[in-house]
C-alpha cells in the first residue's frame, strides 16, 4: 500500500468539518503515547512555550535520579536511554533556543550525576555528540541570543576532552 503525500492529506483535511477534525485528532492521539504527548504539548503549550521545556526537564531529571549508576555499563545504558527520550522530545519543538537549552540540560545532568567520572568512551562520545549539537544550534541563533548563550556553550565545552 502506497501512502499519499502530506500535501494530499492536507488537502483532504481542509474539506473536513471542525467536529470531524477533533474526532480524527482524538483517534490519532489514542494510537501511541507519543501522539498523545505531542498533542498535549501543542494544545496546552501554545500560550506558554516554557511549559514544554519545564515538563521535559522534569522528566529528564526523574530519569537521571532513577538511573542505575552501580557500574559503568549500567550508567552507559541509562545515559543512552535518557538521550533517546531527549531526542524524542526535541522532535516536538522547532524552537532552536528550547532545543539548545534541553540539550544543555542533558549535558549538565551527565556532569552533575557524575556520568563522565566513569571514564567510559561511549558516555564521553555521547556527551561530545550533544555538545556538537549545541554548537550547531548556537551557530544558527541570532547574534543577540548567541551572546546570551555563549557562557553556557563555553562551560559545556570545557568538560569535553
Amino acid at each position: 500500500m502506497k501512502l499519499p503525500s502530506l500535501a494530499n492529506i492536507k488537502k483532504e483535511l481542509q474539506h473536513l468539518s471542525d467536529e470531524e477534525l477533533v474526532d480524527l485528532l482524538m483517534e490519532t492521539a489514542k494510537f501511541t503515547k507519543d501522539n498523545k504527548q505531542f498533542l498535549y504539548f501543542k494544545v496546552f503549550g501554545r500560550e506558554n512555550p516554557q511549559f514544554f521545556q519545564e515538563m521535559v526537564e522534569e522528566e529528564l531529571s526523574e530519569s537521571f535520579e532513577a538511573a542505575n549508576m552501580d557500574h559503568a555499563y549500567f550508567a552507559k545504558k541509562s545515559a543512552q536511554a535518557i538521550r533517546r527520550k531527549l531526542n524524542k522530545y526535541l522532535k516536538f519543538t522547532k524552537d532552536k533556543t528550547i532545543q539548545l537549552e534541553l540539550i544543555a540540560y542533558f549535558c549538565k545532568g551527565l556532569i552533575s550525576y557524575k556520568y563522565l567520572d566513569f571514564d567510559h568512551q561511549v558516555i564521553h562520545n555521547l556527551y561530545e555528540l550533544q555538545v556538537s549539537k549545541i554548537q550547531k544550534l548556537f551557530s544558527t541563533l541570532h547574534p543577540d541570543l548567541q551572546f546570551d548563550y555563549y557562557s553556557l556553550v563555553e562551560e559545556l565545552e570545557s568538560y569535553s576532552k
